[in-house]
């Protein structure tokens, strides 16, 4: 693939009129071939390290209230901090990106998640640990955001299989996390603050590969930071006088339609952008309610603490298989409702035996659960599927993200309080269940065919 798209920008700066030298030309195939399989790898690694700041606490959560003095009401608000700093540093991402690269700063995400999860077991009080885990959601925020728009610019062609690759990489993250904290916690002599400090070790890993990508900004060769085409040098100008992209040669052969793409694409006026945003938050909700409480359901049931930790991760490990196949799948149809409807069905059943027996069928709820739980990745395909360029999957990526995880925020805090103040778990699993409906509606509004280009330009 990256062959052809080295030939085809060796054949277009060759032809132009006062292009570069030779010696500045397009790098030799296999340069670029080396080159995606570094981003390949800093995909696989940084996917890696989204969420174990996250599962790694869930699972030690009942030892870290007891270390730092929590009430359950302060748990359900800590639960509630990985959403609210994913929508504040989320939005600032497609900015950073167009001044630094995205290559940047998902290097500088990874050195930030490195640190804050180095420093926020020691930090000393609620208020330190809640800063630097602020510090590491910071610089998943920003990799979350930008994600989409590195593999829309660099595998325009083969978006479903990378995404699928990407968050394949993710659930094997978070499962890793809920499986191994607890025993790894008890093999480094009992302290909680060393079980979750061990994770900042993957986390140094994943800053590596980015490090080449820092100084071009690790957008291929033609493109702009923000995914917009940049012309060789002697070239016309690539926009159209009204504004409009003009027509574009794929890698793949297609020619991607510049139609409806403005310059300044208002985000806000797709009705699209708006259902996958919703459709974003309303699964993240249900993603940190049950990553940041589900083990204490199982426990508060009579599960061991080892035993429910295994549980989550079964939950978590569940994406890894699906989380490569629902988009490899999404990307072949025209809609996308039905794969919405039966993940959502799978999540009401769930919900219904965590209410109904919560011990007596954990293992069943686990995996119906961990089922639901992969409308994350649907919902990342469908980012690159309705926006038509890479600047306007960078905008509904940043939208959909940061608007859907403000949505997200109050839903683990409620359950929180719902929990200290019903004394059981009937209350907040039944607020889960309800929100599975309008997840299911918003999610077959957002799986229609359409961009949000289009939309807008109406």
């Amino acid at each position: 693939m990256m062959g052809r798209m080295a030939r085809e920008e060796t054949r277009t700066m060759t032809s132009t009129p006062g292009s570069a030298p030779a010696a500045h030309r397009t790098p030799p195939t296999a340069t670029r071939a080396w080159t995606t399989r570094l981003l390949v790898v800093g995909i696989v690694l940084s996917a890696l390290n989204l969420r174990p700041a996250i599962t790694s606490l869930g699972a030690l959560l009942e030892e870290v209230r007891d270390g730092l003095g929590m009430s359950g009401s302060l748990a359900g608000l800590l639960t509630s901090v990985p959403p609210l700093c994913f929508a504040v540093f989320g939005v600032m991402a497609p900015r950073l990106a167009r001044r630094f690269g995205p290559g940047a700063v998902v290097c500088a995400g990874m050195a930030a998640i490195t640190a804050g999860l180095l420093i926020r077991p020691y930090a000393g009080g609620t208020a330190g640990f809640l800063a630097a885990s602020a510090l590491a959601l910071m610089g998943i925020a920003v990799s979350n955001v930008l994600m989409p728009v590195i593999v829309k610019q660099w595998f325009p062609d083969r978006v479903g299989s990378m995404t699928g690759l990407y968050s394949m990489a993710l659930a094997l993250g978070t499962s890793a996390a809920a499986a191994v904290t607890v025993p790894m916690t008890k093999a480094l002599g009992g302290s909680w603050q060393s079980g979750l400090a061990v994770w900042a070790g993957l986390a140094a890993a994943a800053v590596l590969p980015w490090i080449p990508f820092v100084r071009h900004g690790g957008a291929p060769s033609g493109e702009g930071p923000d995914g917009r085409r940049v012309p060789a040098r002697g070239a016309a100008s690539v926009e159209r006088p009204d504004g409009m992209r003009p027509d574009v040669q794929r890698p793949d052969g297609r020619r991607e339609s510049g139609r409806g793409a403005p310059a300044a694409l208002r985000i806000t006026r797709s009705r699209t952008a708006w259902a996958l945003a919703v459709f974003f938050g309303l699964q993240a909700t249900a993603a940190y309610i049950t990553m940041g409480w589900m083990p204490q359901i199982f426990r508060d049931a009579g599960v061991a603490a080892g035993t429910a930790g295994l549980l989550l991760a079964v939950t978590m490990v569940m994406g890894v298989p699906l989380a490569f196949v629902i988009p490899r799948v999404a990307t072949r149809l025209p809609h996308q409702g039905p794969i919405v409807l039966v993940l959502g069905v799978c999540g009401l059943a769930g919900y219904a035996g965590l209410y109904l027996a919560p011990a007596g069928g954990a293992w069943a709820w686990a995996v119906l659960l961990g089922v639901a739980n992969c409308a994350f990745p649907l919902a990342l395909t469908m980012v690159g599927m309705r926006a038509g360029t890479g600047a306007g999957v960078a905008q509904l990526s940043a939208f959909a993200q940061s608007t859907g995880y403000l949505i997200s925020i109050p839903g683990p805090l409620l359950v929180g309080v719902l929990y200290q103040h019903s004394g059981g778990w009937g209350l907040p699993i039944a607020l889960m269940a309800g929100l599975m409906i309008p997840q299911m509606a918003v999610g077959v509004l957002a799986g229609r065919d359409r961009t949000v280009e289009e939309e807008a330009a109406r």
